[in-house]
C-alpha cells in the first residue's frame, strides 16, 4: 500500500465544494471516481482544506492510499486523463510516508481573496472574483486588518454552522494590497473557521468603502457575535493557494 500526495488546482464554480454531498458534484467525488477508473480501487481522498461551493484552489493538497504499484508521474497523468472534462488538474503527485495526512499534518494554509474594484462588469473574471464598484481605500483596509492578526476569539467571523470545537484561532498574516484594479486579501494561518476569510473580507470591504473605521472592526472582534461583523463575501473570490507541511 502506497500513500500518495497530490497538489491540485480546480475551478470551484461547478462543484458543491470539496466534500462529497448528495446535492451535486464535488471535487472529492470527481477525484475518487478518477482513481477508480484508473485502477479499479475504491479509495477515500482527504484534503487540506474542505473548500465550500464556488471556492477555487491553486494548491489544494490531497492524499489517498493505493494498493496498486504505480509511479507518481503515472498517477498524475492517469488521474488528469480520467478527470476530463472536469475543471480539475493534478499538478503533482508524489509518494509520501504512511503517516502523512493532508489535513492534520498541515502547518499553515494560505488563502487569497480577489476583489476587482471597477465599474465595468466582469467578463474574463466572472465567477473568479468579487466585483465591487465603490472605490476601495486599500490602505485603510490593510490597517484595519492588522487588528485581526494574532490569537483571538473569532466568533464574530465564524459561520453559524461551523463545526470547530473552539472559535480561537491564530491569524499569522492578513495583508491587503492592490494591483491595478484588483484588491487582494491574503490570509495565512494553521487553520481557519468556516467562512472566516470570507467574513473578514466582507468586513474589510466596509472599511474600504468608508462605511466603517478600524475602531468598528475592533468592536466587531470584541463582540464575539457574528451579527456584529460585516457580511460574508461571495465564494467565487476565494482561493486556497498554498499549504505548508
Amino acid at each position: 500500500m502506497t500513500r500518495y500526495k497530490l497538489t491540485v488546482e480546480y475551478d470551484g464554480g461547478g462543484f458543491v465544494g470539496w466534500q462529497r454531498q448528495d446535492n451535486g458534484p464535488s471535487v472529492q467525488q470527481a477525484l475518487e471516481e478518477a482513481i477508480h477508473r484508473f485502477c479499479g480501487e475504491s479509495v477515500d481522498c482527504f484534503a487540506a482544506g474542505r473548500t465550500d461551493a464556488g471556492v477555487h484552489a491553486l494548491g489544494q493538497v490531497v492524499h489517498f492510499d493505493l494498493a496498486r504499484e504505480a509511479s507518481a508521474d503515472t498517477v498524475r497523468d492517469a488521474l488528469n486523463f480520467h478527470l476530463k472534462p472536469a475543471a480539475i488538474s493534478v499538478l503533482m503527485a508524489e509518494a509520501v510516508a504512511a503517516d502523512f495526512h493532508a489535513r492534520f499534518s498541515a502547518k499553515a494554509r494560505l488563502y487569497l481573496y480577489r476583489i476587482v474594484n471597477r465599474r465595468a462588469p466582469l467578463a474574463i473574471e466572472r465567477g473568479r472574483a468579487w466585483l465591487v464598484w465603490a472605490p476601495l481605500d486599500v490602505g485603510a483596509m490593510h490597517e484595519a486588518a492588522q487588528l485581526l492578526v494574532g490569537h483571538h476569539d473569532f466568533s464574530s467571523f465564524r459561520a453559524s454552522l461551523c463545526q470547530a470545537d473552539s472559535p480561537m484561532k491564530t491569524l499569522d498574516v492578513l495583508d491587503v494590497t492592490r494591483v491595478d484594479t484588483e484588491v487582494r486579501v491574503a490570509a495565512r494561518a494553521r487553520s481557519f473557521l468556516h467562512h472566516q476569510v470570507r467574513n473578514v473580507v466582507g468586513t474589510l470591504k466596509l472599511v474600504g468603502e468608508g462605511k466603517w473605521t478600524k475602531e468598528d472592526v475592533a468592536r466587531a472582534l470584541a463582540a464575539r457575535d457574528r451579527s456584529a461583523a460585516g457580511p460574508t463575501a461571495p465564494a467565487e473570490g476565494l482561493y486556497l493557494t498554498d499549504v505548508w507541511y
